[in-house]
């Protein structure tokens, strides 16, 4: 296998990857489907900005943010069965249940893990050891202003620590199990080593002071944008959404089986980070995971980078006992 020379790098020469937007197929059916599937992401991001933008005070809350969340997965769900980007993606019952189990794992145990140790906490450490208060003329600027630095402050914070993960060791255990995903659907961002879940979702936002308002625009801008990196529907954005932002075609390349491939793409939400850096690849990939798609269990996937990382220490620092002198018996 060859690969595609994209840069100075050889993506493709382990694991067959489609480079380039001109080589990625298109939406099949006649004029609805290719409106609906070409506009529905842009339409979906303008119409969340202007309804938080706005809504009454009365329902503009984080609850009324949650349901619209869970409601929106629920739609991406259906879009799944409607026009799937891959068939061998398809949800299974042990998928999905295997899935529903880190999503009910991220509002209970990750979310507590940050209310003692989270960004909100360590800010706060911070900020009264230096005697630092937080940045009062972030308030003055216009609301979607707000609303969009914080979503970048975190997505500039999230590629940074996301592609640490793949470059420094101790981080890599953890953001491993991500990678044995087999497939990409839309829960499948929740699936993953605690550790490493807790750590991809540390920000420096809470240097800043803002308005309510600002930071619920700013999950509309996640919402809206992140979710795509795991979902299995095939859309036709335009080429102005590939550009500046991250797409289920990024993300399946950096899930890929290929190496090079998953070294890129390290962004949250913008792409356009990734092409700053020059660590973004335009394509996407079907065959996804670590050791040739195997799939990890639950257990394993729980105890995978303490287990490793023994091993590691073990081979690394350990001194196995010398061999015992023997003498041939007279």
């Amino acid at each position: 296998m060859d690969g595609v020379r994209v840069g100075k790098r050889i993506i493709g020469a382990e694991a067959p990857v489609t480079i380039g937007w001109e080589n990625i197929p298109r939406v099949e059916g006649g004029p609805v489907k290719q409106f609906i599937f070409t506009w529905f992401q842009p339409t979906m991001l303008f119409a969340m900005l202007a309804f938080w933008y706005y809504a009454p005070n009365s329902i503009a809350k984080a609850s009324t943010a949650i349901g619209i969340g869970i409601g929106f997965k629920v739609l991406l769900l259906a879009l799944e069965w409607v026009n799937p980007r891959f068939a061998s993606w398809r949800l299974t019952w042990k998928e999905l249940a295997t899935d529903l189990f880190y999503v009910g794992l991220g509002y209970t145990l990750i979310r507590m893990m940050g209310s003692f140790a989270g960004s909100g906490v360590m800010v706060k450490a911070v900020q009264d050891l230096m005697h630092w208060d937080k940045a009062t003329w972030f308030i003055g600027l216009p609301l979607l202003v707000q609303a969009f630095l914080i979503s970048f402050i975190f997505d500039f914070g999230q590629y940074w620590m996301h592609r640490g993960m793949h470059n420094w060791y101790p981080l890599w255990l953890p953001h491993s199990v991500h990678h044995y995903i087999t497939q990409l659907n839309i829960n499948k961002g929740a699936v993953g080593n605690p550790v490493e879940l807790f750590l991809i979702g540390l920000g420096v936002g809470g240097f800043f002071d803002f308005l309510p308002r600002a930071a619920l625009m700013a999950g509309a801008f996640g919402l809206a944008i992140g979710t795509y990196q795991h979902i299995n529907v095939r859309f036709n954005s335009p080429k102005w959404w590939r550009f500046l932002f991250n797409t289920t075609e990024h993300h399946s390349l950096h899930h890929s089986q290929d190496f090079e491939a998953t070294r890129s793409n390290y962004a949250g939400s913008y792409i356009f980070i990734d092409r700053m850096f020059g660590t973004c690849v335009d394509g996407e990939a079907e065959l996804l995971g670590l050791e040739n798609g195997r799939r990890m269990s639950i257990r394993e996937q729980m105890t995978y980078p303490f287990t490793e990382g023994w091993k590691t220490m073990k081979e690394k620092y350990g001194r196995s006992a010398p061999a015992p002198l023997t003498e041939p018996a007279e």
